[in-house]
């Protein structure tokens, strides 16, 4: 049974560094729209060995808490249960907690970056790649695998990244190829690419955008527009940017933390763009 709007509930986003975190606008927006007054949703930042401390001291109020670095991993012994999605890339970034007092795991990134590529047309892909290796590499594998019918090429800067990437796809049942990151011009002709590095990683690339470019998913948000994304608009090409992945895994979050559904979508992306804009 879903809350009623006058319960008072709350939820958090929990990481370190954490001050840069939109999920606050997000998730407050959301309360709004929802009408869900007595809601509040804060920022904590807190680390792997002040998480099992902060999370014993929580009492009934609390519905859930957004997690973002470096507690991704370290949550996943201090839950009682962890979703298939979550454990497939052993990454929690969505903590419910339920009526009975149980803890649980679950990942909202996964469907999420799903979720935004479906809202621009892109429902299956032959073949895609990725730009990176770290973290969020591996979510994307782990939606590449619900949407790509064929092979996933991963540019790395090194044999050891290679190597977990290529165990990765193994595991998520991907079929993964490695290559060089001196080779990562040749990525951006794929049909699907997705850019999971730092920003300013990918700036070298923007110069090699082709004349006709298919689809960017580039999971920054800010700054933004990345050069990547800014020369890949600007030749026709269509992309996806991390504001998206970050709207689209909130809405999950919300819907699963409130009991309410849909999410109010458009509502928290207007309050992301706005907040961004801000900045």
């Amino acid at each position: 049974m879903p809350p009623r709007a006058t319960d008072a509930r709350r939820a958090a986003v929990l990481g370190k560094p954490i001050a840069h975190s939109l999920s606050p606008v997000l998730h407050r927006a959301a309360y709004d729209a929802l009408g869900l007054t007595d809601w509040s949703y804060d920022r904590f930042e807190i680390d792997e060995a002040a998480l099992p401390g902060f999370l014993e001291k929580l009492g009934p109020q609390w519905a859930g808490l957004s997690l973002t670095m470096p507690l991704k991993r370290a949550v996943i012994p201090l839950v009682d249960e962890v979703s298939e999605t979550a454990a497939s890339v052993d990454a929690v970034n969505t903590v419910i907690f339920t009526e009975d007092g149980r803890r649980v795991g679950d990942n909202t990134d996964i469907p999420g970056m799903v979720a935004a590529l479906r809202e621009h047309g892109i429902e299956e892909v032959e073949s895609a790649a990725i730009l990176g290796a770290g973290a969020t590499a591996s979510s994307a594998l782990a939606a590449l695998a619900r949407i790509c019918t064929g092979e996933v090429v991963a540019y790395v800067r090194s044999e050891a990244r290679a190597a977990e990437m290529r165990q990765w796809g193994e595991r998520l049942e991907v079929d993964v190829r490695t290559a060089d990151w001196t080779e990562a011009e040749r990525a951006l002709r794929a049909p699907l690419v997705i850019a999971t590095t730092p920003a300013g990683t990918t700036d070298a690339l923007a110069a090699a955008v082709p004349e006709r470019p298919t689809t960017l998913f580039d999971v920054l948000y800010d700054p933004w527009p990345t050069e990547l994304a800014a020369r890949w608009s600007m030749f026709g090409g269509a992309v996806v940017s991390g504001l998206d992945l970050l709207v689209h895994q909130a809405v999950l979050q919300v819907e699963r933390m409130t009991g309410r559904s849909p999410a109010p979508l458009e509502a928290m992306r207007r309050a992301g763009e706005k907040a961004l804009a801000a900045r």
